[in-house]
């Protein structure tokens, strides 16, 4: 299933996207009652796709980064793959949803994209087993992991080379029955493929993940851990238009603008 957020004027609402059995080639999007975490329930009412906004499928209190979880990556950013998984975290000012844009950021002159599987928790978990993860993985999305490259090599700490506003497209939905273990994740800039790689590629999948966060913070519904991202970022400017692309979910795209 297919789970949106999505706008129709000033009304905001979590909804399903499926095609009617009469209109199998129409997309429509059924309203849900409520959030979709504590089970799906229909309000009635239906919008087709192209008459909505889509927004950020989810509205995470914290986004957990996984840093050089691909070896490829770890390898062109001048180092090995780390002993200890690297965790970051990005504020919930930094998501955007499809279509919306990245404003580049005036602190920096060098941001890079990273395109990546982005897991969404479904329940409230804290030291979550391996054996019990999939039970509080609500389903999966793509994620822009937008970095200020620069910052991140002066500065050490990464909160501001990762967490500035819009640095954390999300989209374009949320998809729930998808097994992560080996899907194609690429990046093109306009129209240009800049990175191609596959989640088995991963040095720490996404159970180690999961278990790895939650033996150290509570994640709560709607909360996103970034899996890394493979080899091939690059810079982004002003104009630039950004798609990333994850196989069975599909394809958020962002354009890159000037602050004003």
């Amino acid at each position: 299933m297919r789970i949106v957020r999505f706008s129709t004027g000033d009304s905001y609402s979590f909804g399903a996207v499926g095609s009617p059995r009469d209109q199998p080639d129409e997309l429509v999007v059924a309203e849900l009652d409520g959030h979709p975490y504590a089970g799906i329930s229909l309000t009635g009412q239906s919008h087709r796709l192209a008459d909505v906004q889509l927004l950020s499928p989810v509205l995470p209190s914290k986004i957990v980064g996984i840093g050089k979880n691909y070896a490829d990556h770890a390898a062109e950013m001048g180092g090995e793959v780390p002993e200890v998984p690297i965790v970051f975290l990005k504020p919930s000012t930094a998501v955007v949803g499809p279509d919306a844009p990245v404003v580049y950021p005036e602190i920096s002159t060098e941001v890079h994209h990273e395109a990546e599987l982005a897991v969404v928790i479904g329940r409230l978990c804290r030291d979550v087993p391996a054996e019990r993860v999939a039970e509080v993985v609500f389903g999966y999305t793509c994620a822009n992991d937008v970095t200020a490259r620069d910052l991140q090599r002066s500065e050490g700490q990464w909160a501001r080379a990762k967490g500035f506003d819009t640095s954390c497209p999300l989209g374009p939905w949320v998809e729930t029955e998808l097994d992560p273990s080996d899907l194609a994740v690429t990046c093109t800039v306009n129209g240009d493929l800049r990175q191609a790689g596959r989640t088995s590629q991963m040095v720490r999948s996404i159970t180690d993940l999961v278990v790895h966060v939650t033996a150290a913070m509570t994640l709560l519904p709607g909360d996103v851990i970034l899996t890394g991202t493979p080899a091939g970022v690059g810079p982004l400017q002003v104009g630039d238009e950004v798609a990333v692309t994850v196989e069975g979910i599909g394809t958020l795209t962002n354009r890159v603008i000037k602050r004003g």
